[in-house]
């Protein structure tokens, strides 16, 4: 049968008038993009500059989630410190180098520091006190002059000899006296000074003699209660010193006196001191303040006798790089009497101070602070004004401890002086853990509400190497391995007692 012939299309009857049909394009293949990145085998390439090795490097593979990987992970870098001031070492979360500088860091308002003071934690031998000396050492080439107000195991004398200073040594037999009550430089020219400027000055001196006398006669026992420190004794003392300097008689020269004459004075009260203090009768003055003669004449026969018990018989030179003041010689006499001269020495240190030249930068190095600090709530307090102080001063109070339960062990859990103690932790935005056992960084992480991480990292990264530690600026973490300069080790180095007994 023949199949009928079909019709011609739409597009051969438009194509004879000369048009054509719109067309739909024909979609492009994709073709292959080039690879950014090329398979290797495990051992790499063998040929020249390929880094082909002959064995092959085992790689632990994990597969995870993302809020999984953060608990495997977690150590961001933190944003990294401006590079001012001492480069102490390595930053081992960014792999750059780690500077120290308290002071600008105050100045500069992307850190997050507000006052330069420095705490230390850290177990005996892991690189606390090397740590300390390499650090005061660094700072010295940025103009900054070391103060050690107390050297209780002659750590830092190797350090003051490389430096061509000699430390001065304070002791039973030593030549050296220290008066507390030395005027410093607000008693210079004191003829020429007018009537406010003298009133001004002579507040700063007597305030500063308070808190000394203060925590002095706190540091003292009766029975098994600490011997108090009224306000009626607080004038009592303030009178007594007016009279032995002749402030209170408007001398235009003041005169040095020393703690034994002030207890002279309160065993022997002059009628015009009795009057200053209102009292009816002597008998009644000798009655009243009988606790407060006995606390300082126990002082005056104990701890201070033949120490701080006369004119100061030393001249510092404050022009040079470091100055130290041993206190070896008194580690027989036990942990009181080593804390009283601490108290004498930072009292009269302060006094030394109190006027400075524009730029004068110092970093008062306080070591084994807590036997300074168990003598009491006043002893507490003052250590407290020189950290409150700093800021206002231009200098960093550098306080080198063990662990914090010797600072906290001041008093019972609930009294003032552990609570001004846990006070003392916040008064310094840099804090220095070195290794510690785990109970120890237990308790720091706990105090200081670090967290798990940097709990553990105290127990176990910073004590497998001398020289880790955490350095904490304001709420910031940074894992630093500390790098000594060969001539740094020479006089940084802490074992010559276990040397020489090998």
């Amino acid at each position: 049968m023949r199949t009928p012939p079909r019709g011609r299309s739409t597009a051969q009857l438009l194509a004879d008038f000369g048009h054509d049909l719109p067309t739909k394009p024909e979609p492009e293949r994709p073709g292959k993009e080039p690879y950014l990145f090329h398979a290797s085998p495990r051992r790499g390439l063998r040929r020249p500059g390929r880094g082909w090795t002959p064995a092959g490097t085992p790689v632990v593979q994990y597969r995870m989630t993302s809020d999984q990987a953060a608990a495997w992970w977690p150590f961001i870098a933190n944003p990294p410190l401006p590079p001012t001031g001492a480069q102490i070492g390595i930053d081992e979360l960014s792999g750059g180098s780690f500077y120290a500088d308290p002071l600008g860091w105050v100045l500069d308002d992307t850190v997050p520091v507000t006052n330069p003071n420095v705490i230390t934690f850290g177990k005996p031998g892991g690189g606390k006190s090397t740590n300390t000396k390499n650090f005061a050492t660094l700072m010295m080439d940025f103009g900054y002059k070391v103060f050690v107000l107390g050297d209780p195991k002659d750590e830092y004398e190797p350090l003051c000899r490389a430096f061509g200073v000699q430390p001065f040594a304070v002791g039973p037999g030593m030549s050296a006296r220290i008066n507390p009550l030395d005027f410093g430089p607000l008693g210079d020219g004191w003829d020429t000074l007018d009537r406010v400027e003298a009133q001004r000055r002579a507040g700063i001196i007597f305030r500063r003699w308070l808190t000394l006398i203060r925590g002095l006669v706190g540091s003292q026992f009766v029975g098994e209660q600490r011997v108090p420190f009224g306000p009626t004794d607080a004038r009592v003392v303030e009178a007594a010193l007016a009279q032995l300097t002749g402030y209170l008689d408007g001398h235009h020269t003041l005169h040095v006196t020393t703690i034994p004459a002030l207890w002279q004075l309160l065993a022997n009260p002059t009628d015009q001191l009795v009057t200053e203090c209102r009292y009816a009768s002597t008998r009644q003055f000798l009655d009243e303040t009988r606790l407060l003669r006995d606390a300082l004449g126990q002082l005056v026969t104990g701890a201070l006798a033949g120490l701080f018990d006369a004119p100061t018989t030393i001249a510092v030179d404050w022009s040079a790089p470091i100055q130290s003041f041993s206190l070896s010689r008194l580690e027989p006499l036990g942990d009181e009497a080593m804390g009283i001269a601490l108290t004498c020495l930072s009292s009269w240190g302060r006094a030394m101070r109190e006027i400075k030249a524009p730029g004068d930068l110092r970093i008062n190095i306080r070591d084994e602070m807590w036997k300074q600090m168990r003598l009491g709530l006043e002893a507490v307090k003052s250590l407290d004004a020189d950290m409150r102080f700093s800021r206002r001063d231009g200098e960093i109070q550098f306080v080198v401890g063990h662990k914090p339960g010797d600072m906290l062990t001041v008093g019972e859990s609930t009294s003032a002086a552990t609570a001004i103690a846990k006070e003392l932790l916040n008064l310094a935005d840099l804090k220095i853990l070195h290794g510690q056992d785990p109970s120890v960084a237990r308790e720091l992480s706990e105090l200081l509400e670090l967290g798990p991480i940097a709990e553990h990292l105290m127990a176990d990264w910073a004590t497998q190497r001398k020289g880790r530690a955490l350095w904490c600026v304001g709420k910031q973490i940074y894992k630093v391995q500390t790098v000594l300069h060969p001539a740094a080790a020479a006089f940084t180095y802490t074992n010559q007692a276990i040397d020489g007994a090998r």
